[in-house]
């Protein structure tokens, strides 16, 4: 007898409509992970700019000295964990002047470069071409030297000098730069692993020390440093600009006549 309220489902067709959306569901979760993980740099880079904005902020709110800085080796940062940067505040700036106690604020914790997203390095000052080009040199060198572990180390830790913020919200020009390529491998402008084939992206974090512009912004490639070299531009953008597509002359003049977002 067939109920009034229509005919029911069997055992067999619930099986296979499950059956069905099970399968979509591999099909399509290996694309949403991956969509997952390609989002993970550049929202990293994102976090890691709302987190200079915000101690900027801060400091000019309070009245005291701030400083942004990556863990040191061994150390841990206000999560437990080794990679996220460390917001700290000299409290007391006449009784213990230099003295840096973390701020644990919510604004100032938890995971501002996610999934295996890392800063590979902090540069103080404006950048200029004279500057790039000296580290794309230097960079090319160490790739052909074979360095011990203690060396790497070493140097590892000299990449990340603090930065310091006055209470008038102003500071030194600064780069953070953020990349999810694993760290046993050469960080490069765009870095390919040749055994893997793997990718690495990285984008640097800049932030204009005097008027406390941030921007994000991937390594200029060669031709993209020569046309800049060539028109006497500065490697300055102001202006988000994480394409990997290369810049044109046409680009170029429309990134300097259209502010940050």
């Amino acid at each position: 007898m067939v109920s009034r309220f229509g005919r029911g489902y069997t055992l067999v067709e619930v099986v296979l409509v499950v059956a069905l959306m099970l399968t979509i569901a591999a099909f399509a979760l290996p694309n949403v992970i991956r969509d997952i993980e390609t989002r993970r740099l550049p929202e990293s880079a994102r976090q890691m700019r709302a987190l200079l904005t915000l101690t900027r902020a801060n400091a000019m709110y309070d009245g005291k000295r701030y400083r942004v800085r990556i863990p040191a080796d061994d150390e841990l940062d206000s999560d437990g964990g080794e990679r996220q940067p460390i917001v700290e505040r000299e409290d007391e700036p006449f009784l213990e002047p230099g003295t840096y106690n973390r701020v644990i604020d919510p604004w100032a914790r938890g995971d501002t470069l996610l999934g295996d997203v890392w800063c590979a390095g902090v540069r103080l000052g404006r950048p200029t071409l004279e500057r790039i080009m000296e580290e794309r040199f230097v960079d090319e060198l160490a790739e052909e030297l074979v360095e011990e572990v203690d060396e790497q180390e070493s140097e590892y830790t000299e990449q990340y000098p603090p930065l310091y913020i006055e209470p008038d919200g102003t500071t030194e020009w600064v780069t953070f730069v953020v990349t999810d390529a694993p760290r046993d491998i050469e960080i490069d402008a765009l870095f390919e692993d040749e055994e893997s084939g793997e990718q690495y992206l990285r984008i640097e974090v800049i932030l204009d020390g005097n008027t406390g512009l941030c921007w994000l912004q991937r390594p200029f490639y060669d031709e993209e440093l020569d046309l800049f070299q060539e028109h006497g531009w500065p490697p300055v953008l102001r202006r988000d600009f994480i394409r990997t597509e290369p810049l044109t002359e046409e680009d170029v003049l429309e990134t300097r006549e259209t502010r940050v977002r």
